[in-house]
């Protein structure tokens, strides 16, 4: 029998249950694995879930996607500029390059890792034409202050909620709250999974309708059945020079059960969060931010802050839970770190030190619903046999 003890506990893993594997093996069985009726009905629930009978939900093969596709839906291109925090993954900015505009990077708030409203007003130009915030480590960002702000100055949201679901803001589910778009990650480490895979959210039909075929080569109507249909229906017409962008339903099978479990996942996650918020709070670190009362967080990441008097530097404890069996990781490498991002938007760390000093001290710890009490148990001592010493 393994020794459990002596496991290595990875830093994420996705739960795939049994129901997930009948329904892929049903789809490979089924003679139609590219996107058709379980695409379909994946969009449909998920509609559903969020609750909003207005909105239409567009399922593609990655977050990146999804953000690319809202931008280019709404018109974004060159000299255009769009703000968003200089605090996330690369793919945030990325997808404003792809159509030619100019991403603003902005700092973020310190204590919730999430955009600055205050950053965001300061960098408004005439040139801007959307905000991008980042619901950070599944945390809602201010989206009250953001909306005024977009309001005001005649601009877009669109929201990247990839680490979002089932995240609320003053009691509304991120994807509802009147956005232009958001857009929500099925990444393997994320709240649910398809692998890979995304999920764009919008109340403007308008803008879903361009998605949709944009999605699939500029192609101006539903195809995905074209190849079973009993009737002639081979006859399409490409409207734009559109991307291959499509969910397949190898995909949206195993979305169509991890959604079903989302409450199950996320009442793990919340019971592993205040697990670790008890146990550690003795600690010479900075806990993550709590939803406001009434709110829910995802609780897809679990950041913590070594603070100065931890006695130890953020790669050294890394390295000391990894000695210990433990996988923890960094979220994020900052923008202004990157060679590309410093090039091209010329900006460096004196420009965001709210940004560079979380990057020094922030690792996230392992928080999935694969994780077992026992392991959590193993986390928790083995940070504090770390960190203890300097309390």
């Amino acid at each position: 029998m393994r020794d459990k003890s002596k496991e290595f506990i990875l830093f994420a893993c996705p739960d795939i249950g049994e129901g997930e594997i009948a329904e892929v093996v049903s789809t490979l069985r089924s003679g139609w694995i590219t996107s058709g009726q379980r695409t379909k009905q994946f969009e449909s629930d998920f509609r559903a879930f969020l609750g909003g009978d207005d909105l239409h939900c567009v399922a593609v093969n990655s977050a990146t996607a999804g953000l690319h596709l809202s931008l280019e839906a709404l018109g974004i291109g060159t000299g255009d500029e769009v703000i968003v925090p200089n605090y996330t993954f690369t793919a945030t900015a990325e997808v404003i390059r792809y159509l030619g505009a100019t991403p603003v990077l902005v700092d973020v708030d310190e204590h919730t890792f999430n955009i600055d409203p205050a950053c965001v007003e300061m960098a408004i130009t005439d040139r801007t034409r959307a905000i991008m915030p980042v619901h950070f480590a599944g945390l809602a960002c201010d989206m009250t202050s953001l909306d005024v702000l977009a309001k005001r100055h005649g601009l877009d949201l669109v929201e990247d909620a990839a680490h979002a679901l089932p995240t609320t803001w003053r009691g509304c589910t991120i994807g509802t709250l009147g956005s232009a778009a958001c857009v929500f990650s099925f990444y393997a480490n994320k709240t649910i999974t398809t692998g890979e895979g995304g999920m764009l959210v919008t109340a403007d039909p308008d803008l879903a309708d361009r998605a949709r075929s944009m999605r699939l080569h500029g192609i101006n109507r539903d195809v995905f059945n074209r190849y079973q249909s009993e009737s002639p229906d081979w006859y399409y017409e490409v409207i734009a020079p559109g991307f291959k962008y499509n969910m397949t339903d190898i995909a949206a099978a195993l979305g169509l059960h991890q959604l079903r479990r989302l409450p199950e996942f996320h009442a793990r996650r919340e019971y592993l969060a205040q697990g670790y918020d008890e146990r550690l709070a003795d600690l010479p670190i900075r806990l993550p931010a709590s939803a406001p009362p009434g709110d829910v967080q995802s609780r897809h990441l679990y950041p913590i802050r070594l603070l100065p008097e931890a006695g130890l530097d953020r790669d050294s404890f890394i390295e000391g839970m990894a000695a210990r069996g433990i996988g923890c990781s960094v979220h994020f490498i900052p923008l202004h770190r990157h060679p590309y991002w410093q090039a091209y938007c010329g900006v460096s760390a004196m420009d965001f030190p709210v940004s560079e000093m979380l990057f020094q001290q922030e690792v996230s710890l392992p928080l999935h619903t694969a994780m077992s009490d026992e392991q959590l148990d193993r986390v928790v001592n083995a940070a504090r046999e770390l960190l203890e010493h300097t309390c």
